[in-house]
This record gives C-alpha cells, sequence and structure tokens, in this order.
C-alpha cells in the first residue's frame, strides 16, 4: 500500500491486530481481530472507538469582525442556515453545485470567534480550494496537527466521562473545548452511527495515549471501517460517493430537513446558495425520484450498483442499489436505493441479483433505531 497516507494512530491499529485496506488515500483499519459482526455488536450494545483522523478538520476565520461574518460567507455555499447556528452547536451542512448536486457533505460548528468544519476524507482537499475561492472575508486552514477520534454506542458517554467529567452535560449537536491531562480536546456529541457518541479532536503527539486510555475501559472496544458501514447503513446514513454526489441534490437525498425554512421560499435569506433554483424548486413540488429503503427478502443482500425492476419480469430498471449489506443488529440484508418518487413505502420492488429478481419491500428508515441524546 505504497504511496498511501497514515494517520498518527497508525502504529496503534497495527498493535491491536488489525486488517489494514486503503480508503480515501489512506491505509486505515476495515476490521481487528475480532472481526466486523462483533465490532458491530459491541458498540450497538457498549462503545466502539474509531480512527477518523483521515477526515478533514477546517478552521474559518473571519479576517475581521466577528464569527457572524465567516457564517455569512459559507451561507454563500451551503443551503444551511449559519448564521443562527448559537456559539457552542453545530449542524449538518451540504456543498452544492450550479445544478443542485451535493459536492460534499459536512458538520458545522460555531465556537464562538470562529467556525470549525469537518468534511469527508475523499473531499477534502477540493473543498478547501472551493472554500478558498469562494469565501470573500474568512481565511480557510486545514488543521493537519490533530487526530479525529469518534467514539459510539450507548456506554460511550460513561468512558469518556472517567476522562472528561463534564461530558455528560452535553447534548446532542453541541461542542465544546476541553481539557485531558493539561491537553486541550474539540469535543462534538455527534456521530455516524445512529448511537450516541462523541467525535473528539486530539492534538496529533497525545492521540494514540488518549485512545489507548479509553480502550482500557472494558466497555470500549476498536472498531473498523467495515462496522462503521454496517453501522451507518442501519441508521439510514448517506456515505458521500455512494449514496450522495453531484448527480444527486439534497431534496432527491431525503436530506431536506438539513435546509432550514430561513434559507427557503419566503424565509428571510431564501437561497443564494448554488443550484438554488432547483433545490427550492424540489421543496415546493418534490422530485422526480428519492432516496428510499429497502428491505429483501430472504438473507441474501442487495449490493451497490443492483438494478431495481418495477415488476418480477420484463421492464426497464427503475433505480439502481447505492448502498446495501447485511445488518447485524436486524438480523437481516437493508438497502438504499433511488426510486421514483412515486413508489411508496410498503410497496414491492425486484432487485436482480446475479442475474435472478428478487424481492424487496420499500421501507423508512431508519432501519435500525437511532439513540442519540436529545
Amino acid at each position: 500500500m505504497s504511496g498511501l497516507r497514515r494517520t498518527c494512530l497508525h502504529d496503534l491499529h497495527l498493535a491491536l491486530g488489525a486488517r489494514m485496506v486503503p480508503f480515501a488515500g489512506y491505509e486505515m483499519p476495515v476490521q481487528y481481530p475480532s472481526g466486523v459482526l462483533r465490532e458491530h455488536l459491541h458498540t450497538r450494545e457498549k462503545a466502539g472507538l474509531f480512527d477518523v483522523s483521515h477526515m478533514g478538520q477546517v478552521l474559518l476565520v473571519p479576517r475581521q469582525g466577528g464569527v457572524e461574518e465567516a457564517a455569512r460567507d459559507l451561507e454563500a455555499l451551503v443551503p444551511v442556515d449559519v448564521l443562527g447556528l448559537p456559539a457552542g452547536r453545530q449542524r449538518y451542512g451540504l456543498f452544492t453545485d450550479d445544478s443542485g448536486g451535493i459536492l460534499d457533505d459536512l458538520m458545522i460548528a460555531n465556537r464562538g470567534d470562529h467556525l470549525f468544519v469537518v468534511v469527508n476524507a475523499s473531499r477534502k482537499e477540493a473543498d478547501l480550494a472551493h472554500m478558498r475561492a469562494a469565501l470573500r472575508a474568512t481565511d480557510a486552514a486545514l488543521v493537519e496537527d490533530r487526530a479525529l477520534i469518534a467514539l459510539q454506542g450507548p456506554r460511550a458517554a460513561a468512558a469518556l466521562a472517567q476522562l472528561v467529567p463534564d461530558v455528560a452535560d452535553m447534548a446532542f449537536m453541541d461542542v465544546a473545548v476541553r481539557t485531558w491531562d493539561g491537553v486541550g480536546l474539540w469535543i462534538s456529541r455527534s456521530g455516524y452511527t445512529g448511537e450516541d457518541g462523541f467525535e473528539i479532536s486530539v492534538p496529533a503527539p497525545f492521540a494514540e495515549a488518549f485512545a489507548r486510555r479509553l480502550l482500557a475501559d472494558p466497555d470500549v472496544a476498536p472498531v473498523g471501517l467495515g462496522a462503521r458501514d454496517s453501522l451507518r447503513l442501519e441508521a439510514g446514513l448517506c456515505l458521500y460517493g455512494h449514496d450522495i454526489d453531484e448527480t444527486t441534490t439534497p431534496v432527491e437525498a431525503g436530506l431536506a430537513w438539513a435546509i432550514q425554512k430561513v434559507r427557503r421560499t419566503g424565509g428571510a435569506r431564501a437561497g443564494g446558495f448554488p443550484g438554488a433554483g432547483r433545490i427550492l424548486a424540489e421543496l415546493e413540488g418534490g422530485p422526480a425520484r428519492r432516496r428510499m429503503g429497502l428491505r429483501p427478502e430472504g438473507r441474501a443482500p442487495m449490493r451497490e450498483g443492483t438494478e431495481i425492476y418495477a415488476d418480477e419480469t420484463g421492464g426497464a430498471p427503475v433505480g439502481r442499489v447505492t448502498s446495501g449489506g447485511f445488518g447485524p443488529s436486524i438480523d437481516g440484508p437493508m438497502a438504499m436505493a433511488y426510486l421514483p418518487a412515486g413508489l411508496t413505502e410498503g410497496a414491492t420492488v425486484w432487485g436482480d441479483v446475479r442475474g435472478r429478481r428478487l424481492p424487496a419491500r420499500i421501507v423508512p428508515m431508519p432501519f435500525q433505531p437511532t439513540r442519540y441524546r436529545r
């Protein structure tokens, strides 16, 4: 795997027996000796520790004035209410292009005098260039000297509170700066599994020691990319480059909830972001297709790329699976696909699996109930 970048936790992964694979230009752990199934279920039952240091951590600092200057700048790139985001809070956002497609999804945090943004690993260089080219009064700087660790699961708060006691007071989507052994931690209460949890930015020289302290708790186990994917799929969450990309709009993707009223037609700051014409029209009149959840009958998964048909025989495909696999928590296969908007929950469609059309029922998402701390 020459030419791949490594996170500062690489040696820890090897010491823990991880199987490493290429991912988004990095050498990353796909699983540990316990295996994907046990890692997945351990996260649902206790707490899983994930290395997400490959993701892009970006500081958006206004050149003059307060954080509202950076927020106003960023609103020209995202269909999100950034100006209304209070200090100490974060929200989900999307970079869109002129056709209404999604360039990336991201988390945006208001840290009082600047914004902190986390973007996907595969897009971080492109996103940084996008922001630097478009932001008029804000400097965008990639943070390269900090690791990013996710701690997820019903025991995550108790485990982290042993090291940082007051994290238990944080609500879902809160952000805060806390100290551990004299080291500054940037913490958010959020995650990508559907469980309660945290993402913690740690200075790189202290990241392994911090991770080992968490792993010393018997409720915490290391978890790789394999279980991360099955966990987020059970939670009905999108993966950039698979379920969302430049060919999908936020409304098609079922992400209209991320567009606050103030940015919609009739709102105080309606539009003003790339692709606003199409996105606002779809919010009003609906899109031609939507991302939908599927529960295939039987045990055979419908993987990414599986073509979906309206009938058991004949006809052209009406959609394609964007993510699919087996859900350990639901003990069965699950998938997401873009399908004609006229299809409704409860309807049966057919997926072509190795030359055979197998039935799947359209179901609501998430497949597994989420347990965020509200």
